[in-house]
């Protein structure tokens, strides 16, 4: 299932902006936040289509078989997704976090 799953690191700014229909967050207030405040992660699901294909489907006023065309490409990402944002897998997103912008390390 994680395979399939996105995160989306954006500048918090974007926050007010977020649809939280969308993503798996369901408010800013569950959100984590860089240690600097300056950058929030949502995270999504995906669909990825690697071939274009016809589907096939019956149109409702005619009773008649029409077809749909599915075009290759990546479904699923939030509204306000931009290629501006860095997108990560569930691997990189935890290695990301791991890091001391994102966690705060106590010296032992």
């Amino acid at each position: 299932m994680l395979e399939n799953r996105r995160w989306l690191v954006i500048p918090t700014s974007l926050v007010s902006t977020i649809n939280f229909n969308e993503v798996k967050e369901s408010s800013a207030d569950t959100l984590r936040y860089s240690l600097d405040g300056t950058k929030t992660f949502v995270k999504y699901d995906v669909t990825i289509v690697l071939e274009t294909y016809q589907r096939p489907y019956i149109n409702a006023e005619t009773n008649e078989e029409m077809f749909e065309t599915i075009n290759a490409g990546v479904y699923g990402r939030p509204s306000f997704y931009s290629n501006e944002y860095d997108e990560y897998t569930h691997e990189e997103i935890l290695e990301l976090l791991s890091t001391s912008e994102w966690t705060n390390f106590i010296d032992r």
